[in-house]
């Protein structure tokens, strides 16, 4: 694909049709790597996008339950005073 430099201002930039950003789900803000011969422009990652829903819903279904004790058999807590 071959993209026109434009003119933004004082600057230059690259204008992206809302196909591409549909498509790739780009909004208001990309990652742009650096690499030796190119540049890659991908979507900025959110992190834990989503989880409020998946905990949620882990929590209706029962299945927030902690898999193992959070207190081993071994510990001494004497240690800690």
């Amino acid at each position: 694909m071959e993209l026109s430099v434009i003119r933004i201002g004082n600057s230059k930039g690259l204008r992206l049709s809302k196909t591409l950003l549909e498509k790739y789900n780009i909004k208001d803000t990309v990652e742009l790597i650096l690499e030796k011969d190119y540049i890659v422009i991908r979507p900025k990652a959110i992190p834990r996008v989503g989880w409020d829903k998946a905990f949620k819903k882990m929590h209706e279904n029962n299945d927030d339950k902690m898999m193992m004790s959070d207190v081993f058999d071994d510990e001494n807590f004497e240690e800690w005073k």
